[in-house]
């Protein structure tokens, strides 16, 4: 356990650097934007001396660098800002969406996980055969799919045509009509289940082939227990880092995904923002963004460690 410690502070520091580099990028692109929220607001013709005027009183006419230390200094205090459009502190926006991205995430990987491994596991089982070459061929078709151009045909068959399904999640309460997050979690899963089955496969194969399985055969144990106890856990490590990575993915997934099927989670949150120029929420999603990457690599290199840890988890 001591020998860990230095290791895990090492991709802490590592983390933090990230995420303050994620944070100086964000400021650096927003400030890029043309326009401001003073400009949103001031409507479709704008009088300039409006503008001005407005952007005076939201306190935008400061030099960047002492908007951005006054925003920093907020960050050591926990404190995200308050929003230039609504005047509601940036976690009330935040906390307002939450609820809808989080339920998506986990139902996303609650379907994600057993789905991967159990394919992974069903394709390596007969190497070459007449099951690994469908699902290879499935999930490579399906990964070529583009997630806006997936949801659109779903939506279209199972909602439109079929009628089984909500189109939208308009006007819904997720909670209490979870049929409103099927179509959604469907093109949330479709493109990393390719990914996370084919490593586990991959995984699969080379642990089965692996001294310490040949080991568990001469000892008499079964097919079973053998690949499910023995083999699988090996076959996880690469598998637990893509995981890592499609947690990102999901960020940005999750933005397309809630505004095709109107779903009022943090991507919509951020459209809004966006197209509002409310700076000081884009700035907030970008430090959750950041956090919550930082701790799923981390999350990822801990399960690497602890399923192979005569390699060296990725850095």
């Amino acid at each position: 356990m001591t020998g860990g410690l230095p290791w895990i502070g090492r991709r802490l520091l590592l983390g933090l650097g990230q995420t303050a580099a994620v944070v100086l990028l964000v400021f650096a692109l927003t400030e890029a934007l043309p326009g401001d929220a003073a400009v949103a607001l001031a409507g479709d013709q704008p009088d300039p001396e409006r503008i001005a005027r407005i952007r005076v009183a939201m306190r935008l006419d400061r030099p960047a660098a002492e908007r951005l230390a006054e925003w920093l200094t907020g960050l050591l205090h926990g404190d995200l800002g308050t929003s230039l459009v609504t005047g509601r502190p940036v976690t009330g926006h935040l906390a307002a969406g939450l609820g809808p991205t989080l339920l998506l995430a986990a139902a996303t990987l609650t379907v994600l996980v057993p789905l991967s491994v159990g394919l992974g596991v069903l394709a390596a089982r007969r190497e070459g055969g007449l099951v690994d070459r469908t699902v290879s061929a499935v999930t490579l078709a399906l990964h070529a799919v583009p997630e806006f151009a997936l949801g659109v045909l779903l939506a279209a068959l199972f909602a439109l045509h079929l009628g089984w399904l909500p189109a939208t999640a308009v006007a819904t309460d997720l909670a209490t009509r979870p049929a409103a997050i099927v179509l959604p979690v469907l093109v949330l899963t479709a493109r990393p289940v390719c990914t996370l089955s084919r490593l586990v496969r991959a995984g699969m194969i080379e642990a089965m082939a692996s001294p310490y399985v040949a080991q568990a055969r001469r000892y008499g144990l079964s097919a079973a227990r053998i690949r499910w106890a023995h083999a699988l856990p090996g076959a996880l490590a690469p598998a637990a880092q893509q995981l890592a990575r499609t947690c990102d993915w999901l960020l940005s997934g999750v933005i397309v995904v809630e505004a095709l099927f109107v779903v009022p989670g943090l991507g919509t949150v951020l459209i809004e923002a966006v197209a509002a120029r409310d700076v000081p929420v884009v700035q907030g999603m970008a430090v959750v963004f950041g956090v919550v990457t930082v701790l799923a690599n981390l999350g990822a290199d801990l399960v690497a460690r602890r399923f192979a840890p005569r390699s060296e988890a990725a850095a």
